[in-house]
């Protein structure tokens, strides 16, 4: 029954979360907020939605290891499993990404993340630092995208998903209180599954964090990177991963450790945030040495993933 309910549980943040992101979208661009903003903002942090309500519930129902191994999780999945399943289905062609900058900056995060948890506590400071650092990123990219629009190049960003001019206003309500109310909803149910999973099966709360939580928040990173791969766009699979990698370690363990405290567990430190570390680095040859993530790396990328799995519940 547990494991219903944390289906069901995600299964509502999903759904809430895009029933948000369409509704603050469609509410913002009503507003006049150019579209622009609209992408690099509300629907950034829209689709981190599911994760931020997970971290602040599980911190506030007092198992911080969910809310830090969701985050670490899904980032190591993000690079493992979200780029390399996908990759074996279709070669990824990132030789032709230009993502240097935005990779480097995720690294500057990773690092800076790193060196925050060795301090014990994600506390207020370590949270007005991450918001600092994400501000800034976030000021760097609209100015990189004026830039490209100023040279007459088209960028995605202009067109923010589920944008619909034409959506009247009593809909886009529709939409934000269906977001609002999912998502508590979804977070609360998975919360609490998941603390009885892990009691049932005698793990911890860090491990169901890492593993059934991370993976399940991944799930739209998954299916975004699995159709930009089918459709041979791998520009939009490796900047959807940096994205969200740089927003789950920024933003929402920078929300949420100014909202509660986040006690940093010792297998963090001894293993999850360096495999998190070193997950990144791989990327290392297919955005500064122009590889492609062909079959054989997605492969040996999914492999890792499973094996990090197992070593999660094994160590």
């Amino acid at each position: 029954m547990e494991w219903a309910f944390a289906c069901l549980g995600l299964g509502i943040l999903l759904l809430a979360g895009d029933s948000l992101v369409r509704g603050a979208v469609n509410l913002a661009l009503r507003l006049g907020i150019p579209a622009l903003i609209v992408s690099l903002t509300i629907v950034a942090f829209g689709t981190s939605a599911p994760e931020l309500l997970i971290s602040i519930q599980a911190v506030f129902k007092g198992v911080p290891g969910i809310a830090m191994g969701n985050v670490i999780g899904s980032n190591t999945a993000n690079i493992l499993l979200v780029l390399g399943f996908p990759a074996i289905l279709a070669v990824l062609h990132t030789s032709g990404c230009e993502t240097r900058k935005s990779y480097v900056q995720m690294i500057v995060a990773t690092l800076a993340f790193i060196a925050l948890a060795f301090r014990g506590t994600f506390d207020l400071i370590s949270g007005v630092i991450l918001l600092s650092m994400l501000a800034y990123m976030l000021i760097d990219a609209v100015r990189d995208a004026r830039a490209h629009r100023k040279e007459g190049r088209d960028s995605e960003l202009e067109e923010p998903e589920g944008a619909d001019p034409d959506m009247p206003w009593w809909k886009i309500c529709v939409f934000l209180v269906l977001g609002l109310i999912g998502l508590p909803l979804g977070a609360d149910l998975l919360i609490d599954a998941a603390e009885v999973i892990a009691r049932d099966f005698g793990v911890s709360e860090t491990a169901i964090g890492l593993t059934l939580v991370a993976l399940g928040t991944s799930l739209p990173e998954l299916a975004t990177t699995t159709m930009a791969a089918l459709r041979r766009q791998a520009d939009v699979a490796l900047g959807n991963v940096i994205g969200s990698n740089m927003f789950n370690l920024l933003a929402i363990i920078g929300v949420t450790s100014i909202l509660h405290p986040i006690p940093v567990a010792t297998e963090f430190l001894t293993m999850d945030l360096w495999v998190m570390l070193g997950a990144s680095l791989l990327l290392v040859p297919f955005v500064f040495f122009k590889q492609d993530i062909n079959r054989v790396w997605g492969a040996a990328l999914t492999l890792l993933y499973v094996l990090y799995v197992v070593g999660v519940f094994i160590f």
